[in-house]
Formats: C-alpha cells, structure tokens, sequence
C-alpha cells in the first residue's frame, strides 16, 4: 500500500507534545478521588518510591475495565505509610482503596497517575463490608448451625460441651509459625504439670487462596476418628491481611458445623475474625489459647480438690459422732480389755526377747562364713602365686638357653657380613669382608671361596 506524499504528517514527539498540552489544559493543578485494585506493586526501599498499576474489573464478570499505572513519592509515599499504620495491614496487591491522584503525561513513559493522598478509613470499611455480607451467607445459609443472639452469634459449635479435662488435641497451624512454636511451649511447661497428648495438621494459614488448605485439615481431623477433647487453630502475628484467610465463607462454615469444640489462637489483638466468631472458645494469641485450656484444666483439678475437701470435713463430722457414740462404750470395753492386752503384752515381750537374740546367732555365723572364705582366699592365692612362678622360672631357663651367648659357648660361631648377623650364603661372596665371632673371640676375615654343603657328617 502505497502512501500519498501530499498528505499531511506529524513527527511522533509532536503527536505527543500535542496531547500532554491537551491533557495539562483539561487535568493540570486538579486531583481526583479514585476507588481502584491495586496490582502490580513494587516499592523501591531505598527511594521509598512505589509504583502499580489500578485496575477496575466488571463486580459480575471480572472482566477488567480499566488500567493505569500509578507512581508515589513524598507526600503519596507517607500517606501511605499512614495507610498501614492505621489499618495495620500492608499496602500491596489485591487491595481496595480510595485515593486522591493527579493525572501526568510523558512523552516516553506515557500516561500514568500520581498518588496524593490513600483514604485509610475506606479500606477499613470495605473490610468490614465484607466481613458483614460473609456473617449474613452464613447465617443465611446454615439454618440450624448459625443463628443470630443479640449482637451476636450461637453456632453449633457453640453448643458442644467441652470435656471436663482437655488432653488429646488437635493443632491447624502453619510448621514454621512461630505461634505454633509459642503454643507448644506454653502447653508443655505448664506449671501443674499437666501432660497433653497433640497432633499437628500443618497448612498455609495465610492468604484467601489457602482458605480450603485450612479446610481440608479440618475434614482430616474428622476422618482419622481420633477422639479429640479439641481442636486449636493458631497461627502467629501479622498484618490485618494476614488474617483474612480466617474471615472466609469456607473456614467459618466449617467451623460452625465442626462436631469437635474449636479454639482459636490466631494472633490478632484486634477485631476478631469469622473464624472466631464460629468457634467455640476464641483467644487473641496462640499463648492465649494455651493458657485457656490449662485453665480450663486446673478449673476441674481445684473443682475435684473442693469435693475432696468436702468429703473430708463431712467424714471427720461423722468421725465425731460416731467418736462420741463410741465413747460410751470405751468404757466397758476398755476394763474388758485390759486383762486381755497385759497377756498379750507379755507375750510379746517374750517373743521380742527372742527375736532380738537371733540376729546376734544370725550375724556370728555370717561372720564365721566370712572368715572361712578368707582363708580360703588366702590359701588360693597362694597356691596360684606358686604355680605361676614356676612357670615363669621354666620360661626364663628357657629363654637363656636361647640366646646367643650360650649358643657361642656350645661351640657355634656367628658370622655378620656388611654389619649385620647372616645365615645366608649369598651374602659371603668371594673377596667379601666377614667377621666370625666365637665365645670369646671376634675373627675379621675375607672370603676367599665357597662350596656347596650337602649335610656331611662332621665332629664337634
């Protein structure tokens, strides 16, 4: 396709000189409050820059609407900072906000948005929008096991009854939670002593995705048919993101209907979740939960010690009456008896005069046993003492009749060559140096033949 050379063009830096002239004219000096979806967020620490991108998608069709990308520094940057301290959670993806922006134009970087300002308090709201629409599905929808009471809420859960003493748990927690770590401990190191006997469910506790993670452990619990006294779902601290997981329709639905009492320990020090709106004990921390089930413990213990001591005043009162009762009665029993304990008595003075004399005979034969055995010991070692020492008399008689000097003073000879005792005949070459020596003597000679030995008789 060919184009036509009259018709009238623009160098591209013009096209968008014109534009960022047309967007100052209509945007420049003016703001705009802007609720959008933060995506794509990355934040430059050392610049303390933040740059995303705001989307808005169809609320039935989640088809997206619209995107742009968003730029904060200073003032943007510390209402932000703001954001998170006030609404105790992250500023990152996959959050609603409503923030004041200003629209910007460059010629290379295109358009984008400069956040002024971020509203704390619509974030807050969305929440808690939520939070109450996900509280109406599930009241709407478990009649039966969630009903409204007042302000607040009775689920079947609820209604279980916990068991006097709790002892076989089990623990919803993350493996690398420091809550589960800090749980475990207070449990464990309990100052009464209490044992417990825990199974752990490990899953992801944190982010809106794992939520049937969560599920699932709970469903395990069920189907293994272990008879747990509870089960505790705890996780550690975090921002109020962190926790959302725990205001889903599927962890409180589960909860609500769960056939096991649950306790909570999630680790928030703010407003409670679903989750521990559906449970049936709920507790800010996993420290918390923990100390709540020895306490519940301990209540039964000092419960069990109030009926002891019931028992034993109302046992010393009938102790008292029957005392008195029998006071009559000691009397008369008491003359009939003396007769019969003064008999007694001697005879048992008898009997201990006698007893008291056998561990004397007892202990004088041991100590004869004793004696005879030393003796015995005593003769023995002798004996072995003695046959060892011939032996080693027979050994020394025979190691000197081995050794060299007696063998010289039978009448043999031994010859060294090149400084050193040889037997062999390869060592005693014609011209070679050898000494021989004899009992008393050292001959230093030179070979100066050999011939072969074949076992002649010979004359000592």
């Amino acid at each position: 396709m060919s184009v036509d050379p009259t018709i009238p063009s623009l160098r591209l830096s013009e096209l968008t000189a014109a534009i960022d002239k047309t967007l100052k004219n209509t945007f420049e000096g003016r703001s705009w409050w802007v609720v959008a979806d933060v995506t794509s967020h990355t934040h430059k620490t050392d610049k303390n820059y933040h740059h995303l991108d705001l989307v808005e998608n169809d609320p039935v069709t989640r088809v997206m609407l619209a995107r742009v990308h968003a730029t904060a520094w200073g003032a943007g940057s510390r209402s932000i900072e703001q954001f998170q301290r006030v609404t105790g959670q992250r500023f990152t993806n996959n959050i609603r906000v409503l923030m004041n922006v200003s629209v910007q134009f460059h010629a290379v970087y295109g358009l984008s948005l400069q956040i002024n300002q971020v509203d704390p308090n619509f974030t807050l709201g969305a929440m808690e929008q939520q939070r109450r629409a996900t509280l109406d599905r599930l009241v709407a929808e478990n009649p039966g096991f969630i009903s409204r009471v007042g302000d607040g809420f009775r689920t079947f859960n609820h209604e279980l009854t916990m068991r006097m003493v709790i002892q076989r748990i089990a623990i919803v927690s993350s493996a690398s939670s420091a809550g589960w770590q800090d749980f475990c401990h207070t449990l464990q190191n309990n100052p009464h002593g209490y044992r417990f006997l825990c199974d752990d469910y490990f899953t992801l506790v944190q982010g809106e995705a794992n939520a049937q993670q969560v599920v699932d452990r709970l469903v395990d619990i069920v189907e293994s048919a272990v008879p747990y006294d509870a089960v505790v779902i705890i996780r550690g601290g975090g921002a109020q993101t962190d926790f959302l997981i725990f205001d889903s329709h599927q962890i409180g639905k589960a909860i609500a209907r769960f056939p096991i009492p649950v306790i909570t320990g999630i680790g928030h020090q703010k407003n409670e979740t679903i989750a521990d709106v559906m449970a049936h004990t709920a507790t800010k921390t996993p420290t918390q939960a923990a100390e709540r089930i020895i306490a519940h413990n301990r209540s039964f213990e000092e419960r069990v010690n109030g009926f002891q001591k019931s028992i034993i005043i109302r046992s010393q009162q009938q102790l008292s009456a029957k005392l008195q009762k029998m006071s009559s009665l000691s009397s008369n029993v008491t003359r009939q008896t003396q007769s019969i304990l003064f008999d007694r008595k001697r005879h048992l003075l008898t009997m201990a005069t006698t007893l008291a004399a056998k561990p004397a005979i007892l202990v004088a034969n041991r100590q004869k046993d004793i004696k005879q055995t030393i003796a015995n010991i005593r003769s023995f070692a002798a004996l072995l003492l003695k046959s060892k020492q011939g032996y080693l008399n027979h050994q020394l008689a025979m190691v000197n009749a081995l050794s060299p000097q007696n063998t010289l003073n039978r009448g043999f000879a031994i010859i060294k060559a090149a400084g050193r005792i040889t037997s062999n005949p390869d060592d005693l070459n014609p011209g070679t140096e050898a000494e021989i020596i004899l009992r008393n003597e050292t001959i230093h000679t030179v070979v100066r033949s050999k011939s072969p030995y074949y076992g002649r008789d010979f004359n000592l």
